[in-house]
């Protein structure tokens, strides 16, 4: 972790709201405003051996409901919330010395709710979705080539819909913890997590 920034102020229990979500809100829009791709996110999964999986991919919209991700089913990250439907993310805005972890239970979201976002993508990238058998081996960079020119074809003057087998995901809070750097290493943490419809707030150490 790098060094607290000498002009971030302390963060105290005065910055704190009782909903984490409001919270992130407001981390969330000081990051999208000083950073780039602050929406970049680190999404945990596990395997059907029960071992850890991660990658990077974009938060496209957050509510008191979760947090929204889009991708194709059939990838290894698909099949595996398939099986086990739960998942971790962290964001780490490591200009602003923050970083902040949910995790809960994973939903699909409604099919209408994909449609929507699907038809906001640039038409190359919907190809793209239909194009590429995301997580599997494949031979030649020209083989993608030879399958983007083939979609292309197929929805020549046409629009292109989403395919079956690509839709959205909301990762469900149970718990989440903020993270503010601080000098000396001794970090503000405070983690919050779910009971029913009220959400509990504690301090942990660094």
């Amino acid at each position: 972790m790098p060094k607290p920034r000498p002009d971030m102020p302390p963060f105290t229990g005065a910055d704190l709201r009782d909903d984490p979500i409001e919270l992130f809100a407001a981390w969330f829009e000081l990051a999208a405003a000083e950073l780039p791709l602050a929406e970049a996110v680190c999404l945990a999964t596990a395997g059907d051996d029960g071992a850890p999986d991660a990658r990077m991919v974009l938060l496209k919209g957050f509510d008191e409901r979760g947090f929204r991700f889009f991708t194709n089913e059939r990838s290894a990250k698909g099949g595996q919330l398939a099986a086990r439907p739960a998942a971790a993310l962290v964001f780490y805005w490591r200009e602003l010395d923050r970083q902040v972890r949910v995790r809960g239970p994973v939903e699909r979201l409604d099919p209408a709710e994909s449609d929507e976002y699907f038809a906001t993508r640039e038409r190359a990238s919907r190809i793209g979705a239909w194009a590429s058998p995301q997580s599997r081996p494949i031979g030649e960079r020209a083989e993608l080539d030879r399958r983007v020119a083939e979609i292309e074809a197929r929805f020549a003057g046409a629009d292109v819909p989403r395919p079956s087998h690509w839709g959205g995901f909301r990762v469900v809070p149970e718990a989440i913890e903020f993270w503010q750097g601080q000098v000396g290493r001794l970090h503000d943490r405070f983690r919050y997590e779910r009971a029913g419809d009220r959400w509990s707030r504690t301090r942990l150490a660094p």
